[in-house]
This record gives C-alpha cells, structure tokens and sequence, in this order.
C-alpha cells in the first residue's frame, strides 16, 4: 500500500516521517511544497498519473495566521483552492484523502466542547481559507477524511512550545496570554492517530467526513507555558496577561476546545492527556539537543 504525505517537511509531515519505520510494509511517499507544491495542479495530477496513491495524508498549508491578513490570496490558494484540487484529483484516482484542518473553523465563543457538526464562523482569514477548504474536499471528494486539530506542536518546526523554550533561555520575564482556552496536539500523536485511519483500510466508507483531534484536556497558553517552565525547571518568571493587552494581527477564538468523542468512538481509543504527552516531546526535544 503506497502513502503520499505531502508537506512532509512540517510538523506532523516530519512526525509520520518519523513514525513511518514502525510500518515496513507500507510504501510511504514524502514529499515537501518544493518538490511537490499542492498549488501545482500540473505537478499534482502527473504525480498520481505516474504511481497509484492509497492513501494521500495532505500535511501541506499555509499556516502562518497573522501573515494571512495580509496574505489572503496565498492562504486562499493553498488552503482552499489547492485543497480542493487535490481532493478532486484523490477522487478521480480512488485514493483515500486524509486532510488536516484547524479549529480555527469555529468563532470560540461557545463554552462547551466544540462537535464536528456545531455553526462555523471563523475569525480570521487562515480560519476562513480552511473551512473553504474543507468545504471544497467535502464536494470534491465525498470519501475524503478531515481531522480538525488544535494547538499542534512538535519537536520538529516552529511552534509554542520550541519558542517557550527559547525564550526562557533569553529571558527573564516572559508574558503569555491567559484568557483563551484550548486543548494542545502533539503532532507524535495526532501522526498515530492517523496510521490508524490507514489501519483500517477496511472501514473507508465510514471513516469520511469530518472528525476533531487534540489531546485530552484544556488549559490556556499560560498555563501551558507554566507547564513548560515547570518541566524544563526554568527560572524564567511568566506574567499572565489578556487578549487585549497582546494584541495580533488575526483575531483568535476564546474558547478553541474541540469535542473528540466522534473520534475516540470510531477508533475505539483513548487519547493521550495534553500534560503527559508535553513530557513526551520535552523529553525527544532534550535528547535531540
């Protein structure tokens, strides 16, 4: 069974790189927005012309939320229009698409638990172009699976819990907003998740649609940050701070928690808590350092 991972070269692409010795029997293709950029609608449909993809895991996207306010074309292009292309061409070669999103989808003003099916109405225009996205893959390919996901971090590319660390160490004080709530994805984990959709390559026609991952739990970028702090024995002091008082260039959802039960029902799994999975990736990070 042949897997293209697009975007390989970002977190959870270079996480299932990681993961991929653990399945010797899977033909895994990585490829990065240089060698195979999804925009390239050329590039893309004399990639599956040449080879049969199973699976295709599309990792690629801009994902630089502030820089789309001023981007929006080219967050538009990859997010939506490019996704889209692929989930037409994935259609037309019978290749499972398995496609990730953001739950950046919702406006965060709910105080419950997101559900895959709860109103949409994202705040920003990353938010905007990957709901287009979804909507378009949905259209153009009714077998396709999108996994919303949140907070993702990894030992691989940027991400808050690399720039906590780097800021401790440059540091003394260091201010982190308080007042939005979530719930942090260890791409290690949100990688395995996945593997195991491919797993059960037996039951594709009720893995589509739309289903949420993070890791268990909720917590804010503060207390996430203490976290950090308090595993790294840091002496850095954290300030908590408001929204208001942190301003940036795209507004964030408030209240960015998603309900995972649809996902943990059709996989019959239990998902890591947020807390024991940050020492997982601390511990990879100050091994590779």
């Amino acid at each position: 069974m042949t897997i293209l991972v697009t975007g390989s070269n970002g977190q959870l692409g270079s996480e299932l790189r990681q993961l991929s010795v653990k399945y010797p029997s899977f033909n895994f293709l990585f490829t990065t927005k240089e060698d195979l950029p999804i925009e390239d609608v050329k590039a893309v449909q004399t990639f599956f012309d040449k080879r049969h993809v199973d699976f295709c895991i599309n990792c690629a996207a801009y994902t630089a939320v502030d820089k789309a306010e001023s981007e929006k074309e080219k967050a538009f292009l990859i997010n939506s229009v490019a996704a889209g292309q692929l989930a037409s061409i994935c259609n037309a070669h019978a290749s499972k698409l398995i496609h990730i999103s953001t739950d950046y989808v919702y406006d965060g003003r709910s105080h419950q638990a997101m559900k895959e099916d709860d109103p949409v109405a994202p705040l920003n225009v990353y938010g905007w172009s990957k709901l287009e996205g979804e909507n378009l893959i949905l259209r153009q390919c009714p077998s396709g699976l999108i996994i919303r996901t949140s907070w993702v971090y990894s030992v691989y590319g940027n991400n808050f819990v690399k720039t906590m660390l780097r800021l401790f160490k440059e540091k003394q004080t260091v201010n982190v907003v308080n007042d939005q709530y979530g719930c942090p994805t260890y791409a290690a984990d949100l990688a395995s998740v996945i593997m195991k959709f491919v797993e059960h390559t037996g039951n594709e026609d009720q893995y589509r649609g739309i289903v949420n991952y993070c890791n268990s739990g909720i917590t804010t970028w503060f207390d996430f940050a203490l976290s950090i702090k308090e595993f790294v024995k840091s002496p850095c002091n954290i300030i908590p701070v408001s929204t208001w008082q942190y301003p940036t260039s795209a507004k964030r959802p408030q209240h960015s928690v998603l309900d995972t039960s649809r996902i943990r029902k059709m996989l019959g799994t239990d998902i890591p808590f947020w807390k024991d999975s940050l020492q997982k990736c601390l511990g990879a990070l100050t091994v590779n350092n």
